[in-house]
């Protein structure tokens, strides 16, 4: 039997999955500690729910239930004995499992952990950087987050670079489904999709505002919005204040297996969120799928995408830049094509989700052999 690795994380979460999954696969022996359920059974991975007590006041959400959550942390660490313990997003779970003292002790930044809560809150600054001063090592997705942790004062030889990856056997370019277009009245049209979510910093908004321009030009254009989130109704609310809710198909969340259908049956891949840790798993998935795509100027999007040559670089909170961008790549079928083409290259050169598990292998061996030593 292979090490134990115990992780801390959001367990309905899709990059939490995959982290979990490729270890359980590899055999070993894989444990998550998560105040939250997944929505299906997660094979070969043994799971272990924090319970919380009704949060009706802040003192019971803030100082109660923290305290309780700890208290199990530490009951499940001295059962489970595992060999090391690794925390996604320096917040929640992640503070929770460094309080236990164990070591060794990996902490991943997920983004907004790092890039913006800090800043909201003093509280939030002070518990972030002692999980950052406690973790053995640190992992972040972005170049752009690994600034933002050393600017916080951490070493940076503590910081490791693990991208969440993209399998692109099962993200890759293919023929439009059939089935799919029909269901959603897009067959033989161009079709534009967003793959992210529904809240603020990923200002789906501004591709809302953009339809009724990209209208005007392409009218029968078609686009996705594929993602949940607490804009939802807001968004539909918008959309048919412009009058374009015939064009626009809100979704809901999709299954990640079922992403590459969406993907592969669309033209163009838009994100115009405010903030990313590196480049967003979204937009790496779409690029893998070999789709053109227009992305604000965020996170680490330059490093990946270089404006007019795999892609378009757009401000941000700019509708009619972004409708300017779709029009040209709708039009210009070669251009889209290209574009993809290089994508798809470098997501399989630089992003791909069985070599990054395996950088992160070797860390978990070196750790390992460090402190049993």
């Amino acid at each position: 039997m292979k090490a134990k690795i115990c992780f801390a994380a959001d367990a309905a979460d899709i990059h939490t999955q995959k982290w979990a999954k490729y270890f359980a696969d590899r055999e070993y022996e894989v444990h998550l500690i998560s105040f939250t359920s997944p929505s299906e059974n997660l094979e070969n991975i043994n799971l272990h729910l924090l319970r919380k007590f009704g949060a009706k006041t802040k003192i019971l959400k803030y100082i109660i239930n923290p305290l309780y959550a700890l208290k199990q942390a530490k009951k499940l660490v001295k059962k489970i004995k595992p060999d090391v313990i690794h925390g996604h997003s320096v917040i929640g779970h992640t503070i929770i499992m460094a309080l236990t003292g164990f070591h060794p002790f990996v902490a991943s930044a997920w983004g907004s952990d790092v890039l913006i809560y800090p800043r909201e809150s003093k509280i939030v600054r002070y518990a972030v950087l002692f999980t950052l001063r406690r973790a053995d090592i640190i992992t972040s997705d972005g170049e752009n987050t690994k600034e933002a942790i050393i600017k916080m004062g951490i070493e940076g030889e503590k910081i490791k670079t693990i991208l969440h990856g993209v399998d692109t056997r099962k993200f890759s370019p293919s023929p439009k489904d059939e089935n799919l277009t029909q269901k959603l009245e897009t067959s033989g049209l161009p079709t534009v999709i967003s793959t992210r979510r529904l809240r603020p910093i990923c200002d789906v908004e501004t591709l809302v505002k953009a339809v009724p321009l990209v209208l005007k030009q392409i009218p029968e254009a078609k686009f996705i919005i594929a993602g949940e989130g607490e804009q939802k109704e807001y968004l539909i609310a918008l959309a048919k204040s412009l009058n374009v809710l015939h064009a626009t198909r809100f979704v809901g969340w999709t299954p990640n297996d079922k992403l590459p259908k969406y993907l592969s049956s669309s033209d163009v891949y838009v994100s115009t969120s405010l903030s990313d840790s590196g480049l967003s798993a979204a937009t790496a998935e779409a690029m893998a799928c070999g789709l053109a795509v227009v992305i604000t100027e965020s996170g680490d999007n330059r490093r990946w995408v270089k404006d007019g040559e795999n892609g378009f670089i757009i401000p941000l909170k700019e509708p009619k830049t972004l409708a300017e961008k779709i029009i040209y790549l709708l039009r210009n079928e070669d251009v889209k094509m290209e574009f993809g083409r290089r994508s798809r290259e470098i997501i399989k050169e630089r992003n791909d989700y069985y070599k990054e598990m395996e950088k992160m292998e070797n860390i978990y061996k070196e750790m390992i052999g460090r402190y049993k030593s």
